[in-house]
């Protein structure tokens, strides 16, 4: 149940009369002998009754409380005058069980303007002592803004060369740190590079580990497609080829046999012929020589006649070797307008033929024939 207790005009321990109103939260108990007790007091009376029973106890405690505070004391701590009034109600209310949850302090006013007063007077005085508090701080504030600008000076001054000291300071660190960062850095990159090698060095190896597998493949499957292609060639191009070269072969040496039998032949031929020549030769060679042993026989018999026999027979074929010149021209003239010339020199030509005779052949046609008979064997023979 939600209670406003009122407490109008009530003098307070100054006595100055207040009007104060608040706001409880009130319930019955349910424990067993608390709640029996609550129906004993309320037995037969409705929620409006019960509210004003428990709202007459609550103002009459708020009424005594107020009497023992002063102004002050109840307008500036609320939340303690609360809490007295429910410590002081708790047990009243407690014996006909009911139970406070809740008590605050909703408004405190009164009718003479006491509360107006003791806030203008309060404020006066706050005001007075803002006053001088605002001249002693500017006074303060001048004499500590004088004090604070000599110190800003001289913290400046000190601050100013901590700075460049610090500056200084910060940047032969910072010269450091670069120098570290640099050579941590050019370290980092060596390494990164290094680290960069060495995995494409690994890369690298396992490419060549790829690519010899690769190779290794590739070289079982040309041989394989070798061994296929020597079975293929062997099939179509060996085995025909060796069928066709024994063929040829055998061919061949039929050829050569042929050829072998058709020179035995022809040397046989040969020999044959060479032979029957040879025999031919043998007996013309005999003949002749029987002849030439007759001849000379015979020109042995007959001496001189015999070698005017022989000249005789050559003069014939000398003569024809002599005129074979002649013989590739048409004609003749004879430029010459005497008969009788001609004649002689043709009885000149003849008169000197066996002086021409004797210096070739040593035989003097001039000399005297001995004999008839020898003459006429000799002109026989010629």
């Amino acid at each position: 149940m939600t209670l406003q207790p009122r407490c109008e005009d009530v003098e307070t321990a100054e006595g100055v009369a207040l009007t104060v109103t608040g706001v409880a939260q009130v319930k019955i108990m349910t424990e067993k002998e608390l709640l029996a007790v609550a129906c004993e007091q309320f037995l037969g009376k409705n929620v409006q009754d019960i509210k004003n029973v428990v709202l007459q106890t609550l103002e009459g405690h708020l009424r005594s409380i107020l009497g023992t505070l002063t102004v002050e004391q109840i307008y500036q701590d609320r939340d303690q005058f609360a809490k007295l009034v429910r410590e002081v109600a708790a047990p009243d209310v407690g014996r006909m069980g009911i139970e406070i949850l809740s008590f605050t302090i909703k408004d405190v006013y009164d009718k003479v303007d006491y509360l107006s007063s003791l806030g203008k007077t309060q404020t006066a005085v706050v005001q007075r002592d803002a006053d001088i508090g605002v001249a002693e701080a500017e006074r303060d504030a001048g004499i500590r803004e004088a004090e604070c600008k000599k110190e800003m000076l001289d913290v400046k001054f000190m601050a100013d060369t901590k700075i460049a000291d610090s500056k200084r300071a910060f940047e032969l660190q910072k010269s450091a740190f670069s120098e570290e960062v640099n050579i941590k850095t050019a370290e980092a990159q060596l390494a990164y590079e290094l680290q960069g090698a060495r995995e494409q060095q690994k890369i690298r190896q396992e490419e060549i580990e790829i690519e010899v597998v690769q190779r290794k493949k590739q070289i079982a499957v040309e041989a394989q497609e070798i061994l296929r292609t020597d079975k293929e060639l062997i099939a179509t191009v060996r085995r025909p080829a060796e069928a066709e070269a024994h063929r040829i072969q055998q061919i061949a040496e039929g050829e050569k046999v042929k050829q072998v039998l058709l020179a035995q032949a022809e040397a046989e031929k040969i020999r044959k012929i060479g032979e029957a020549e040879a025999a031919v030769i043998e007996a013309m060679g005999k003949a002749e020589a029987e002849r030439m042993k007759l001849k000379a026989e015979a020109y042995q018999k007959y001496g001189d006649a015999a070698k005017m026999a022989l000249v005789l027979e050559a003069l014939p074929q000398i003569a024809a070797k002599i005129a074979a010149p002649l013989t590739k021209v048409d004609e003749i003239v004879v430029l010459s307008g005497d008969n009788s010339k001609v004649t002689s020199e043709v009885n000149r030509l003849l008169a000197e033929l066996p002086a021409s005779v004797h210096a070739l052949t040593g035989v003097d046609l001039s000399k005297p024939l001995e004999g008839n008979s020898t003459l006429a064997l000799c002109l026989g023979h010629a």
